[in-house]
């Protein structure tokens, strides 16, 4: 695979539906979960021109941080605590339209405006009854910038990570 994506015109939709497969390509056959989901944070980051893009492991009673792309992060975040904690706990996708009016919000970085958050799950798990490993974290320095198009996308790309990578 060519070294620089190609990343999509029009709209995020389209951008999702380019950048997909080419993740898949980027870490199929790839044995490393590391490499792997630096080259996910960097797609993400390139295609999207998000301020943020990483991933936290479930290591510890916390969330630690692992491969990102961006300004520099918060190390651990405790299980419940912000955006990645409290989606974490929930098991579920929260996309936060305003960061300052979430409660408990954690700003790394005062230019986060808006937050999506994917918990992420090993192959074969079932959500509901697992917990996750870990989760997709990704911020924009525009307010009310995702939407339930890219909780959908995302989803996907959680799901197709499941079985390429081994957490």
């Amino acid at each position: 695979m060519s070294e620089d994506l190609y990343i999509a015109p029009g709209s995020k939709e389209e951008k999702y539906r380019t950048l997909l497969p080419q993740v898949k390509a980027l870490v199929e056959g790839v044995d490393c979960t590391v490499s792997n989901l630096a080259n996910v944070a960097a797609a993400l980051k390139e295609t999207f021109g998000f301020l943020w893009v990483g991933f936290y492991r479930s290591e510890g009673g916390a969330l630690v941080l692992y491969p990102f792309q961006g300004p520099v992060a918060c190390t651990r975040i405790d299980f419940g605590r912000g955006v990645c904690g409290t989606a974490y706990n929930e098991r579920r996708t929260l996309v936060v339209p305003d960061v300052e009016v979430f409660p408990g919000h954690i700003a790394c970085s005062s230019r986060s405006r808006s937050e999506i958050v994917v918990p992420l799950y090993a192959h074969g798990t079932i959500p509901a009854q697992n917990e996750p490993w870990g989760v997709l974290d990704i911020d924009s320095e525009q307010p009310g910038y995702f939407d339930e198009t890219d909780a959908h996308w995302l989803e996907m790309l959680a799901t197709s990570l499941e079985n390429t990578l081994n957490p």
